[in-house]
């Protein structure tokens, strides 16, 4: 008989059949409950995340710009946070819409998170981007005892519950949410059986929101990238000559040759048909706004200038008539049309564009940045063909041309866009505001036509009308100037004093007598390098236009200054005739043939001289040996005649000369002479 404890040994070798499947029924059970509580405390922080968000904005904020705080920059310490609420309350109602479907909920929140993604994208880039300067200003109000008792007291009154120390508290939300998706959405991953549907939508879900986090990241590593290089800085060429150093001396070097290669052929350039396109693009919109805003500028320079020397600037005595009514219309349009409209002007044109200017600056400090940047990537990729592998530094280098170029990429087609139509904006602005002027400046217009006497009369008779009298009045004037000229004397030549007379044997010595003028009336320089000169007073003309090829204004030489002067206060001067006598050269019967020249033989015959060019005594001021026959010694302190004050090739440096003789008899003419140059000096 078997004993009560034989059947039981066995079961005490032996495990309980149905003891795993409890066991998997009760992992099941605690994955499903993980799994329902990672969902509820997605949905839960979610609402107590878009409440915060709300309070920051509703309360926190319009606090603080009820405070009117002018130091306080609410827009670069909260950014887009007013797209992020929006964005987060459809999300929230979403999440909250996925509860109904019960055993689809997974599968709606997979969904949920992978329709927004894009949009979440977009609107953390921003926020992110700008988080940092947001912090900066938080510290920066924290040194500041007025501004942080503000910030504190509004903080106290709106969210006392917080305990919160300063905006950070607020303003790092949005960025740790973003963050948490990924961890949330893979908790309820974990939860969620594979093989299932809703397991493969989750791990989707996932993936999109990791990858949303990575290019949030990138671009906000970018956007650092283009913030240290899009910087305008003015320095002075000392500051620039500071930061010369051997490295960049090579660096700079390393770039202008690889410049060269590129424009030379022998080294091809890096393609990008995309960016080229957008490059193109952008610098034409660059221009567009420089002319715009040159052009604005000018206009309205011309339509004050035309506005200005109207009649009510002059105290004129006009009788009642249309000169009188045209001075009251210019009067009003000067004083009250005009300056109303320079002030729409500035509003809604120059201010705009000064601003569209201001924009572009960044961007194109970014485009050169990353030309630059370009060579060097270029430089290192060969090195790295070569050598297999590259520094530390080298790959830093290659990584911000490629932060560069996709930045600009992905944000010239925007910036483009924006530009075109804002710049189309100013220009509508412009013309409407162009329209205006003009009714207006037609409708004070029509007041006084309707009394002049040719008000009523139709356009083309009136203009056939203007153009009749024109004729008119200029054939009158031009019978006027020819009987002017015709009983006006010529300006006859002035005589000269003594010390005149010596400056024009020195023009003369200079310049050659057909060179001489005489002005005829007085100058008063008013531009550079104008002469103010007397009447009467002699010149050397040099050339017969200004710098700019203006062929009325002359250079001339007043025998020391040089400079501009009217052409038409100049005439030929010719020597009055006791002037003329005492500049005579001296015949070839008065002077004993002892001459030498630089250029001729003692034999030549003595060239014709005109009775124009003046013949006139002076004194050797050193000794002098001659080196060949056609040259002649002097004596310092010997008299000599002067024929011509050069030599055949129009060299100054050389003269014609005539030497007086020694003899008693020829040294009292040779006095006489000295005593005549003496009384002209």
């Amino acid at each position: 008989m078997a004993s009560p404890h034989a059947e039981e040994l066995p079961a005490k070798g032996t495990a309980d059949p149905d003891a795993h499947i409890y066991e998997e029924v009760t992992l099941c059970e605690r994955m499903e409950l993980s799994q329902r509580l990672a969902v509820e405390e997605l949905i839960t922080t979610e609402a107590s995340y878009v409440r915060n968000l709300q309070l920051c904005l509703s309360d926190i904020r319009a606090h603080l710009q009820q405070k009117q705080l002018s130091d306080l920059d609410l827009e670069g310490l909260f950014s887009n946070i007013d797209d992020i609420l929006h964005l987060s309350r459809r999300f929230l109602r979403g999440l909250e819409a996925t509860a109904a479907q019960e055993h689809d909920q997974l599968l709606g929140i997979s969904t949920l998170f992978q329709e927004f993604k894009e949009e979440m994208e977009t609107v953390y880039k921003t926020y992110c981007t700008s988080y940092d300067n947001a912090l900066l200003l938080v510290e920066s109000y924290r040194k500041d005892p007025r501004l942080q008792e503000e910030i504190m007291d509004t903080l106290n009154a709106t969210v006392p519950h917080t305990s919160a120390s300063d905006l950070s508290f607020f303003l790092v939300m949005p960025v740790q949410r973003v963050t948490k998706y990924p961890l949330l959405l893979g908790k309820i991953l974990e939860n969620t059986p594979a093989g299932t549907s809703a397991h493969q939508a989750l791990a989707m879900a996932v993936s999109a929101m990791a990858q949303a986090n990575a290019n949030i990241n990138e671009y906000k590593r970018q956007r650092e990238v283009a913030t240290k290089y899009n910087k305008s800085e003015h320095l002075t060429l000392r500051d620039r000559l500071a930061r010369l150093n051997t490295h960049s001396i090579a660096k700079k070097t390393t770039r202008l040759s690889r410049l060269f290669m590129h424009e030379a052929g022998f080294v091809s350039k890096t393609e990008d048909k995309e960016y080229d396109n957008l490059e193109e693009k952008f610098q034409s919109v660059a221009s567009s706004v420089a002319a715009l805003k040159e052009n604005v500028a000018s206009y309205m320079a011309h339509l004050e200038a035309f506005l200005v020397p109207a009649p009510h600037k002059r105290e004129l005595q006009m009788e009642e008539g249309p000169a009188q009514q045209y001075q009251r219309l210019a009067e009003h349009l000067h004083r009250a049309v005009f300056p109303e409209f320079k002030q729409r002007v500035d509003r809604l044109v120059w201010q705009p564009l000064c601003s569209l200017s201001e924009m572009l600056v960044g961007p194109q400090q970014l485009v050169k940045k990353r030309l630059d940047k370009l060579l060097d990537y270029e430089e290192i990729q060969e090195r790295k063909s070569e050598l297999g592998s590259v520094t530390y530094d080298e790959e830093a280098a290659m990584n911000t041309y490629l932060a560069i170029n996709a930045l600009l990429v992905a944000e010239l087609p925007r910036f483009n866009q924006l530009v075109v139509q804002l710049l189309g904006q100013v220009l509508g602005s412009l013309c409407i505001l162009h329209q205006d002027l003009a009714a207006e400046v037609l409708h004070e217009a029509e007041k006084e036509l309707k009394q002049l006497p040719h008000g009523h009369m139709p356009l083309p008779a009136f203009w056939r009308l203007v153009e009749d009298t024109l004729q008119q009045a200029g054939a009158q004037l031009c019978t006027f100037t020819q009987a002017f000229e015709t009983v006006t004397p010529s300006p006859a030549t002035q005589p000269l004093t003594a010390a005149e007379e010596r400056k024009v044997l020195s023009l003369v010595s200079k310049h050659g007598p057909d060179k001489l003028y005489q002005v005829t009336s007085n100058v008063s320089g008013s531009k550079d390098l104008d002469l103010t000169l007397q009447k009467g007073q002699i010149v050397a003309l040099l050339q017969r236009v200004d710098t700019k090829g203006n062929t009325s204004r002359w250079l001339v030489d007043a025998g020391g200054p040089r400079g501009f002067v009217p052409a038409g206060k100049l005439q030929p001067y010719s020597p009055v005739q006791g002037q003329q006598t005492g500049m005579q050269t001296p015949t070839q019967e008065s002077v004993p043939d002892r001459r030498r020249h630089s250029y001729a033989s003692p034999e030549a015959p003595r060239p014709q001289v005109t009775t124009f060019t003046p013949a006139f005594q002076m004194v050797a001021g050193f000794s002098f040996a001659a080196r060949s026959p056609q040259e002649v010694s002097l004596q310092a302190g010997q008299p000599v005649v002067v024929l011509e004050p050069h030599d055949k090739k129009g060299s100054k440096e050389w003269s014609l000369v005539e030497i007086w003789p020694c003899s008693a008899q020829e040294k009292q003419h040779s006095n006489a002479a000295d005593h005549r140059i003496l009384a002209c000096k």
